[in-house]
């Protein structure tokens, strides 16, 4: 019985490492995407995308996202307004499956490509990192031991 509590007890000791390596590797993928299209100079091409979807003003409505993407990763990164800012990044990943992702299925690549099999792991690990910040915030309070 020992050996079951010590290990129980020895795993606990990961969870807070493992947790916290999420939202900062969650945070480096979404702010990657933001780098990325700045570098490549595609956001004009992204504008035109999003203007063809319907929306006005797509070139700002990117800018919008890339610059979102870059803050609320940096929130995620220090661990500030940890559920604000997962949640507008949750916002750009299914507003990401419903005009794009969705028309190519499920799987990314290999079996496909560009389908909501990634965006979907990251809300996965968005909501999980929502969920761990709830606690972190009851824990300080003393509600969750």
């Amino acid at each position: 019985m020992r050996t079951t509590i010590a290990r129980s007890h020895a795993s606990r000791g990961l969870i807070r490492p493992a947790l916290l390596f999420a939202r900062v590797a969650t945070a480096g993928l979404f702010m990657a995407h933001a780098v990325v299209r700045i570098a490549n100079g595609t956001i004009p091409q992204f504008g035109q995308f999003m203007e063809a979807q319907g929306f006005p003003a797509g070139e700002a409505l990117v800018w919008l996202i890339t610059i979102t993407e870059l803050i609320a990763g940096a929130l995620l990164i220090i661990g500030r307004f940890v559920r604000p800012a997962a949640a507008a990044l949750m916002a750009i990943a299914v507003g990401g499956i419903v005009l794009i992702h969705r028309h190519f299925g499920w799987f990314v690549g290999e079996h496909g490509t560009g389908g909501i099999e990634y965006s979907a792991a990251l809300i996965v690990l968005l909501l999980l990192i929502m969920a761990d910040d709830r606690d972190r915030h009851q824990r300080r309070a003393g509600f969750i031991l």
